[in-house]
């Protein structure tokens, strides 16, 4: 399977919905077992996130698309921008 990275932006002024939210999201980035390779928030100048990048594997770029539209954090509407593309690691070399 490829992977894909999947990056988001929150909207301003999100923080407390993303607190709020954030159990949800574990949870639901968990469902990805092992095909998770990485993940975790983007943090803004004063430390605090304020966006999300995860890297998994994903059959296609429809599934990495689905998976990214059933995050909780973008079901309430914490992301002002969402992205997921196809990525090859290359570095460091195995």
């Amino acid at each position: 399977m490829p992977l894909f990275v999947i990056q988001c932006t929150d909207r301003p002024g999100s923080l407390q919905l993303r607190l709020d939210t954030r159990p949800a999201h574990l949870d639901y980035m968990n469902g990805l077992g092992d095909r998770l390779v990485v993940g975790g928030p983007f943090l803004g100048p004063d430390g605090q996130p304020n966006g999300s990048m995860i890297v998994a594997d994903f059959a296609d770029q429809a599934a990495a698309d689905a998976f990214a539209d059933g995050d909780p954090y973008n079901k309430v509407g914490l992301f002002s921008d969402v992205s997921a593309r196809a990525w090859r690691k290359a570095l460091p070399v195995d």
